[in-house]
């Protein structure tokens, strides 16, 4: 009787739904109100994904955030003055199969500014 409990209770778990609500914002220190930067270059992306099995665990978004951010930032390297502007962060999810496997891809796209010395 226990067994059966304990795989109904198992089976119950591994197929029910679960939600992943996201929200937060991403700031740069960049303060780009006067006139006193320009750019170096403009729309750099840096891209990351996950593929997740019956979506168990949660709070991997933050991760995929800091893993497109280190993605730019490994391909154009900041110098003295240089800073990240107008981050904007793009997340999609894939569902294959319904909703046994998600895939989540998150693309940052920035700019990148050089302040006046």
């Amino acid at each position: 009787m226990k067994m059966k409990l304990f795989t109904l209770l198992l089976t119950t778990l591994a197929f029910s739904s679960c939600i992943t609500f996201y929200s937060g914002t991403t700031t740069s220190s960049a303060a780009l109100s006067s006139n006193n930067y320009k750019y170096i270059a403009k729309g750099v992306q840096g891209t990351a994904s996950v593929t997740q099995w019956l979506q168990i665990f949660a709070g991997y978004k933050h991760t995929l955030i800091n893993d497109a951010k280190n993605n730019i930032l490994t391909r154009y390297q900041l110098k003295d003055n240089q800073a990240l502007a107008n981050i904007t962060v793009d997340l999609k999810d894939d569902l294959i199969l319904g909703t046994l496997i998600k895939k989540t891809k998150c693309t940052i796209t920035a700019d990148i500014i050089e302040f006046n010395k």
